[in-house]
């Protein structure tokens, strides 16, 4: 026995490699342009109001606190990403990882947003304390107004800059890191997580797109002359505050859309009937719970739907949709049906000849077949009785004409019988014939049975009065045979002979039944417009025809 073809190891994408990398430098670009803002805003607003002594000062502190305090923001902003090195190249390398290690990581990577957050906040803000505190330092009176247009700058810096990056982690961590580290888990499951939910990204969004701008400009109106020193500046504050409003709203934007995209269309497909669809989007907020829930729903669908196509097997379509849509499966109800019954001729004379293998075989086409018929017209083979079976037409309403219906489909499955002899020769049936008995009337249709066991089918004396018509059919000699209740739901002039009425087992009157002509036999009697007389019965006792073999 050849051994199993193992499964081909994932192929990591160019930024899932070099993640950490791409995670580390995402914020950059944002920081950039809040450093920008704020030596502008300084070389504009705040110099031309120091002395010598406290513009040396000045430039002393920020050389300072460049040389020392960010470098100490970054190192603690690269840890979590350091720590996470190794348990992501062995992820990459498909490698095992113990599963406390593999939790722990998994909450890093959810945090990176939040602890870059944290330690970005600390980094812009402590400026504002340590700036005035040097320039104080140097032995001169600090105007009220210095300290006033150094808040301003750190603030609106801070603003551009923390927010921005917030969003370019998150987005950035989602596109490479989780790939890696979620490959059969749900980001949003992950045991003391903690993830910027909808909401909360609502008001963060609401707070760069329109606070941190709004902010920005009041802060340099209210600062006395600001303007008036550099018009353009409070120009170009709008500009790059509304610029980074936009940018913030693309952001969420794509992070909404792209889940709600997604789940539109998979939900569109489930909607047509595919249920192999799945949305793989990774995420840790509350779309991730939603998207769980949704691929679990369709999971229940698809075994759903699995567990009805193998239950239909055994007791037909139909009736296991009738089933699995009843509230109670001990109570039938009363229905008016029609009922089939189909009989193979001289079924014991022509086993005895044959092996039980070839019996089942022979019969087993002759089902296929007749099952294909009698779906086709809109019934379900309610049960098989060895040689031949039980149909219901029109179970739950689901055809008023379901007497026509069944009477079609006894011609059509008498047609087809006589065209598949040859068939059943090469089986080794050598004189196969069937008989069939339809009734029309009222009749349970339900589960009926104990609560440990039960069967969906139809009980009445409908039904037991089709079988006593189908046992007719061979003394009477025609192989499809209806009572008078069937051929009331058919047209007036539809070719039915009329037969001398019969006593059958159970009844103590006679049973009016009729004749039906297979599907060639009855179009040429349509055609040629005449009337169909009865047939001559054979010399018999016809008043005591046995019932059911």
């Amino acid at each position: 026995m050849s051994p199993p073809i193992a499964e081909s190891p994932r192929r990591w994408t160019w930024a899932q490699r070099h993640a950490m990398f791409l995670v580390g430098v995402s914020p950059i670009i944002a920081n950039v342009i809040g450093s920008v803002f704020n030596i502008l805003y300084n070389q504009t607003q705040i110099q031309p109001l120091l002395s010598p002594a406290q513009m040396e000062r000045f430039h002393a502190c920020w050389q300072v606190f460049n040389l020392f305090v960010y470098p100490v923001a970054i190192a603690c902003y690269v840890v979590p990403l350091w720590q996470l090195r190794r348990v992501h190249h062995a992820l990459l390398d498909h490698h095992p990882v113990e599963p406390e290690t593999l939790a722990a990581a998994r909450r890093r990577v959810i945090h990176l947003p939040w602890w870059f957050l944290l330690v970005a906040a600390i980094g812009w803000l402590s400026c504002i304390p340590v700036f005035p505190l040097a320039i104080a330092s140097a032995g001169e009176p600090l105007s009220g107004l210095v300290v006033w247009h150094l808040i301003t700058s750190f603030v609106i810096a801070s603003l551009i800059a923390v927010t921005q990056s917030f969003f370019a982690v998150e987005l950035t961590a989602q596109a490479t890191l989780f790939p890696v580290f979620f490959q059969d888990s749900n980001p949003a499951s992950v045991p003391g997580a903690v993830p910027l939910s909808i909401r909360a990204r609502g008001i963060l969004w609401a707070f760069s797109a329109v606070v941190c701008p709004v902010i920005s400009l009041v802060m340099l109106l209210i600062v006395p002359d600001a303007a008036n020193l550099s018009p353009m500046f409070g120009v170009t504050v709008a500009v790059v505050a509304i610029s980074f409003g936009l940018i913030t709203s693309w952001m969420l934007g794509r992070w909404v859309t792209a889940p709600v995209m997604q789940l539109q269309r998979a939900a569109s497909n489930v909607a047509r009937g595919n249920l192999n669809v799945r949305v793989k989007l990774l995420r840790s907020d509350d779309f991730g719970h939603l998207i769980e829930r949704f691929n679990r729903m369709v999971d229940g669908l698809q075994h759903r739907e699995k567990l009805q196509e193998t239950f239909g097997r055994h007791v037909g379509r139909e009736a296991a949709k009738q089933i699995m849509r009843q509230s109670d499966g001990h109570n039938g109800s009363e229905q008016v049906i029609s009922v089939m019954f189909v009989d193979v001729r001289n079924f014991t004379r022509q086993s005895s000849k044959l092996s039980p293998t070839q019996v089942v075989h022979a019969l087993n086409l002759f089902f296929a077949e007749a099952v294909e018929v009698i779906e086709s017209h809109g019934g379900m083979v309610n049960k098989f009785l060895g040689d031949g079976f039980m149909a219901i037409f029109g179970v739950g309403g689901s055809s008023v004409d379901h007497g026509p219906k069944a009477v079609a489909a006894g011609q059509e499955l008498v047609t087809s019988m006589a065209n598949q002899k040859a068939l059943m020769q090469e089986a080794g049936w050598e004189e196969f014939a069937i008989g069939i008995g339809i009734n029309t009337g009222p009749a349970v249709v339900g589960c009926i049975g104990s609560p440990k066991r039960q069967e969906y089918t139809a009980i009445g004396d409908t039904v037991n009065i089709a079988s006593r018509v189908e046992s007719l059919t061979k003394p009477l000699g025609h192989p499809l045979l209806i009572t008078q209740s069937t051929r009331d739901t058919l047209p007036e002039r539809f070719p039915a002979i009329a037969l001398p009425e019969q006593m059958v087992k159970g009844k103590t009157t006679a049973l009016a039944v009729f004749a039906v002509p297979d599907h060639t036999d009855a179009l040429d009697q349509i055609d040629n417009n005449r009337v169909s007389a009865s047939p001559t019965v054979p010399d018999q006792d016809l008043q005591n025809t046995p019932g059911r073999r």
